[in-house]
């Protein structure tokens, strides 16, 4: 799996194990999000330290991850974002759209 959950009451983070998020793991990270959303967790942080790289296919994954919470009155934070991949969120100006954290620590002082 490229992806870990670690559940915390109501507060879920989703910690990316792959250096790069494609096509090829998107599906998983999107099964992930719809799959903690069935649990009623309605408060993400997704967790990038460890990718220095996101396609589109990654970037349509996340925003399914923001709008599920969205929809249901929760928080989708992002965290440990290379410069790589920061550049990739600012290209198609999702940091206007995304909450962005320094570290997993600062994202849930957000919520």
């Amino acid at each position: 799996m490229d992806f870990q959950i670690i559940q915390k009451k109501t507060v879920a983070t989703v910690v990316s194990k792959t250096p790069k998020i494609t096509a090829l793991n998107a599906t998983e990270l999107k099964d992930a999000f719809s799959s903690l959303n069935k649990k009623s967790i309605n408060s993400i942080i997704f967790d990038l330290s460890e990718s220095k790289y996101c396609d589109s296919s990654g970037l349509s994954a996340i925003l399914l991850g923001n709008r599920l919470c969205k929809d249901t009155n929760g928080s989708f934070i992002l965290c440990g974002l290379q410069a790589s991949v920061l550049k990739v969120i600012q290209i198609a100006q999702l940091d206007k759209v995304l909450i962005i954290a320094e570290n997993e620590e600062a994202a849930l002082k957000l919520l």
